[in-house]
């Protein structure tokens, strides 16, 4: 059993395209599988599931689209709450709060700690997130804290990264037939398994968790040994 799945939930604008629907649409669409994957992919035993929702590199996305990303986003941490609350499972968000909305911020901090000290499992936003930046802000840190270079140890960077306590990631899948990372976990993907689906993300349902469940299961991790 994987103790932290990561999920690049890619194909939203695509799915609704094929649709003959509005990009909204599909973005909607695409939070309702993630609700319904984390939820079952945490109930099935994973204590991490980390979802890509906003990258840095999406600000270049036309306005209108952004706009609605944030609306659907806040909705997820204001209106839905009670769902995660019901089910045990504790809200992280990770990333910058630079460019993100004083009422969004508020809601990210109500989310989390309301559901701070839940116990079935933790899902992970990567709201405003870059791999890239994660550790450039975490070298920060480090430097402002007066640390001389001959201290700084892939350890020490690991401790300061956006949300230390969170593991590596195990697993992590991505959908709709790309085959990268795109500046996801870059500092928690060093051995992660990588598992690409072809179908976009809002056609993704709980009875894929076991099928993602199963692959892991028939892989080897060597972790370079």
């Amino acid at each position: 059993m994987p103790r932290h799945i990561g999920f690049i939930v890619d194909g939203n604008r695509r799915w609704a395209k094929q649709h003959g629907l509005p990009t909204y649409e599909g973005h909607l669409a695409g939070y309702n599988a993630l609700k319904d994957v984390a939820l079952e992919v945490l109930h099935r035993g994973v204590k991490y599931a980390s979802a890509y929702v906003f990258s840095t590199e999406n600000w270049k996305r036309s306005e209108e689209e952004v706009r609605h990303l944030m609306k659907l986003l806040l909705n997820i941490l204001k209106a839905d709450l009670p769902i995660f609350i019901e089910n045990e499972v504790r809200l992280r968000v990770v990333g910058s709060r630079e460019g993100l909305s004083d009422q969004l911020i508020k809601a990210i901090d109500e989310a989390e700690e309301k559901t701070a000290d839940l116990k079935n499992g933790e899902l992970v936003l990567c709201l405003n997130y870059g791999g890239h930046l994660e550790i450039a802000d975490a070298v920060k840190k480090i430097v402002q804290s007066g640390v001389s270079p001959e201290e700084i140890t892939p350890e020490l960077i690991a401790q300061n990264i956006y949300a230390p306590e969170v593991p590596p990631c195990d697993l992590i899948v991505r959908t709709s037939s790309e085959q990268r990372l795109s500046n996801f976990m870059l500092w928690r993907s060093a051995y992660s398994e990588l598992m690409f689906i072809e179908k976009n993300w809002p056609d993704m349902t709980v009875d894929d968790v076991s099928l993602i469940l199963e692959e892991y299961a028939n892989r080897n991790r060597r972790f370079g040994k």
